[in-house]
């Protein structure tokens, strides 16, 4: 006879964990469709071990399953992926009072180490947000849109997503106030060549394209409807092209250039974590292996052995 319940107290409890991440953590569709598609295959697997009830997985259960992953060829990340997938479920059923305790807490994958960043150089950047084709469409949208990416660190999905409101030009400190993962708001100030763009963009340019049509969005295209992430990552693309840069600049890559030339110029970490929206400090701690000059020279300024 199978370890608990009823046959479908797994898939249950597994969508009452994915109704918590959509309405109560508010995470993206796709994210939540790939902890569904790893949820299930961990399901799939603790029925062919006989287990039918949330309360009754174990250690070995997740172990298992983990073996199986490895056996069918997934690498370390995916694998560590689904390990993250099944933590989250089994510590929320901890909090939702199905389960005494979280079997993953002694479960590690042995993870390979990330990829560092590609981070432009300053020449790099300042080519590839000033440099516009001579018959460029949207000049002035397109060198907003290219200084508040490289300017603020905003994800595209961010930047796309801006509405009027959240921007701020009064006086000398503008800033925008940015909806992140999750839903969670920070405020990221403006520097002055942001401002300036964005200034002539919403005076000139933006009028145009809305021809008289209210629309919320910063962003628009003819009409007032908002600029899509594949339209961002194209004008990327094709701006790095005409700046002679290396191919494989996207809009993430002016994000890392963001946090790296702030760090390379001195910014604590903590900072660069607030403005970049990481709830975990150690998400950004990948920025202290591509600025190792910045870190040698605070090392030999403050310690009294250096």
């Amino acid at each position: 006879m199978g370890r608990g319940g009823g046959a479908t107290a797994l898939d249950e409890a597994i969508d009452a964990y994915l109704d918590h991440l959509t309405t109560e953590r508010g995470l993206a569709r796709r994210t939540v469709e790939a902890y569904a598609r790893d949820l299930a295959a961990f399901a799939h697997t603790l029925g062919s071990r006989g287990v039918h009830a949330p309360a009754a997985v174990g250690a070995a259960d997740v172990r298992a399953h983990l073996a199986l992953l490895a056996a069918r060829g997934l690498g370390a990340r995916s694998r560590a992926r689904a390990l993250a997938a099944m933590r989250g479920w089994l510590r929320y059923g901890v909090r939702a009072g199905w389960r005494a305790d979280d079997p993953t807490a002694d479960v590690a994958v042995r993870r390979v180490p990330g990829a560092l960043p590609r981070a432009l150089g300053v020449g790099e950047a300042a080519r590839l947000v000033t440099t516009a084709p001579p018959r460029a469409r949207r000049p002035l949208r397109d060198a907003a849109l290219l200084e508040l990416l490289y300017g603020c660190g905003l994800r595209v999905s961010e930047a796309v997503g801006l509405r009027g409101a959240q921007l701020r030009l009064e006086g000398d400190a503008g800033f925008v106030t940015v909806v992140g993962k999750g839903g969670k708001e920070r405020v990221v100030p403006l520097g002055r060549a942001a401002r300036a763009a964005l200034g002539r963009y919403l005076a000139e340019e933006r009028p145009r394209l809305l021809g008289g049509r209210p629309s919320p969005w910063l962003f628009v295209r003819v009409g007032g409807r908002p600029l899509s992430r594949q339209t961002v990552w194209k004008l990327v693309r094709r701006r790095a092209a005409g700046a002679g840069l290396a191919p494989g600049v996207s809009p993430h890559t002016l994000r890392h250039t963001f946090a790296t030339h702030l760090l390379a110029g001195g910014a604590d970490l903590r900072v660069v974590q607030t403005l970049l929206g990481h709830a975990d400090i150690g998400t950004t701690q990948i920025y202290t292996h591509v600025a190792p000059t910045r870190l040698g020279a605070v090392h030999r300024r403050h310690h009294p052995r250096a």
